[in-house]
């Protein structure tokens, strides 16, 4: 039940008198409103039953000062006890006590969600953008990668961990293991080949299981029936033998992913996107390791939006050089500032050149297309084959060179986005194009920051749900220190102007009339 109790000071609040107006806790507090928190999370109480729960506020921002100082739950509280800043941020009286490190755990996985931190740092960002704090008209959108908080294992080491816990779960709950169910486990480190290796333990699960089926009631026993199902799932996964699925039992949900050809990690992917001329984080996704840059576009697209700036410029690498976002940046309106990835788009521009007001393209010799023909398929993209004149190839001296030993090719085929993707390619080729594509650095600095200061290089917890909150968490954190910074700079460059003003009047002669 939350209690709504107005807050009352006490005669030891005139210490708080010692904090230095310019304390990055008191900027933050004097131009953001947290009070939306209640509001926010008031669904996730009871009204009327129960004790009075700590006010969502206090502890929303007992997370925030954890993420922005980088300390754990137990740590957060110990310095909140000694910090007269700490507590002021609060809310709370220098002598009154602060909840049990183990209410923060209960608050994040059962009060606090997703969509509710997403919502937390649009409204920060929203009341920024109208106080003029956050200026800007671009968006820049990258991923960076985060390890996970366990090793990954060999399937081999998995899959005794899953015969294990099957026994270890009847054993429990039956208080005996049937003789049909001991057997010993086969010694794979001691097979060389790794593929008999996986096979050999996979025999023995799968016969463990068979066995378990046969000779113990399961109906019974609930835990036991549960590592089986767990067993038999990761099993029926194409994916576990070839060790692209599951690599570890404490977290299942990370995935391999490649930084590089040759530099993988094992973890989740947080993307995000920002405003480059100010350095604000808009809107986070987070995903396996294994996911695909771009493919969470559309959710920070429009939750950037929302945040009440009006969005001009999207800035990206080649991995956001992709069909469905080139389309939603020109519906909207926005220039695409995202360089051409060659593996999406193939074409020599250097012999053909596209006109897009004659649906024509030109080789290198001046001939031209005088017709083209669509090509349909069924699990790929279709293809444009534009016919040259024919007249004219015959009798170019490019054409053995330009058709190759098939001297009959006067066909240039292309997919049916090439003509957009050309036009995309010569504006990237602009010294402007390139001014601007300079902006989006402001990822790695970012990226850097929450790695280096605020413990984003590796998951606190395990499972995406934790790794989401997190990361949102984080960039909520980076948000309001960057506000803080913004403001603090802001103030001081008017009082230097004010300096420089006073100065300037010292030394400017005043002439009066006689």
């Amino acid at each position: 039940m939350l209690k709504n109790v107005p807050h009352q000071l006490s005669i030891y609040s005139v210490l708080y008198d010692k904090i230095p107006s310019n304390h990055i806790l008191k900027i933050i507090a004097g131009n953001v409103d947290f009070s939306f928190i209640n509001e926010l999370l008031k669904d996730s109480y009871c009204q009327h039953l129960g004790r009075p729960a700590k006010e969502p506020e206090m502890l929303a921002k007992i997370l925030i000062l954890q993420y922005l100082y980088n300390l754990s739950d137990v740590k957060v509280i110990e310095e909140a006890r000694l910090n007269l800043a700490y507590m002021w941020f609060l809310g709370l009286n220098p002598e009154e006590d602060l909840p049990d490190a183990s209410l923060l755990a209960k608050f994040r996985k059962h009060r606090l969600k997703e969509t509710s931190v997403d919502d937390m740092i649009q409204e920060v960002v929203r009341q920024c953008v109208e106080k003029g704090i956050i200026k800007g008209t671009g968006l820049s959108i990258d991923a960076t990668h985060t390890q996970a908080n366990t090793k990954k294992k060999v399937p081999e080491r998995i899959m005794k961990h899953l015969g294990r816990r099957i026994i270890r779960a009847i054993e429990k709950e039956n208080g005996v293991i049937p003789a049909e169910l001991i057997s010993e486990v086969p010694d794979y480190k001691l097979i060389e080949d790794h593929n008999e290796a996986k096979q050999k333990m996979k025999s023995y699960v799968e016969e463990l299981i068979g066995k378990t089926e046969s000779h113990v009631d399961l109906s019974i026993l609930p835990n036991s029936q549960q590592a089986v199902n767990e067993a038999k799932e990761i099993l029926e996964d194409p994916k576990f033998m070839v060790q692209k699925g599951v690599r570890s039992l404490v977290d299942k949900e990370a995935r391999v992913g490649y930084k590089s050809k040759t530099d993988s990690f094992y973890g989740y992917k947080v993307e995000f996107a920002m405003l480059p001329e100010t350095r604000i984080i808009t809107a986070v996704t987070v995903e396996s390791g294994a996911y695909v840059d771009g493919s969470q576009f559309e959710e920070l697209y429009q939750r950037s939006k929302a945040c009440g700036l009006p969005i001009q410029e999207v800035y990206g690498d080649k991995a956001y050089f992709r069909k469905p976002i080139l389309d939603t940046l020109q519906t909207e309106a926005v220039e695409a500032i995202i360089p051409v990835n060659a593996c999406v788009y193939k074409l020599d521009e250097s012999r053909f050149s596209y006109n897009k007001d004659s649906d024509q393209w030109f080789c290198e010799m001046g001939n031209h297309t005088e017709k083209k023909v669509r090509q349909k398929y069924k699990n790929k993209n279709d293809v444009y084959r534009y016919h040259f004149v024919k007249s004219h190839c015959v009798q170019c001296p490019q054409r053995l060179t330009c058709a190759g030993k098939n001297t009959k090719k006067k066909v240039l085929r292309v997919s049916e986005h090439c003509a957009q993707y050309y036009e995309h390619s010569q504006l990237a080729k602009s010294d402007q194009f390139k001014l601007k594509y300079k902006k989006r650095a402001c990822h790695e600095w970012k990226n850097g920051e929450m790695k280096r200061f605020h413990g984003l290089d590796r998951a606190r917890g395990y499972g995406l749900k934790s790794m989401s909150l997190q990361a949102k968490l984080t960039a909520l954190a980076v948000n309001l220190k960057r506000i803080a910074a913004l403001i603090s700079f802001c103030g001081h460059a008017f009082m230097q102007q004010i300096v420089n003003f006073a100065a300037y009047c010292r030394l400017t002669p005043i002439f009066t009339q006689g």
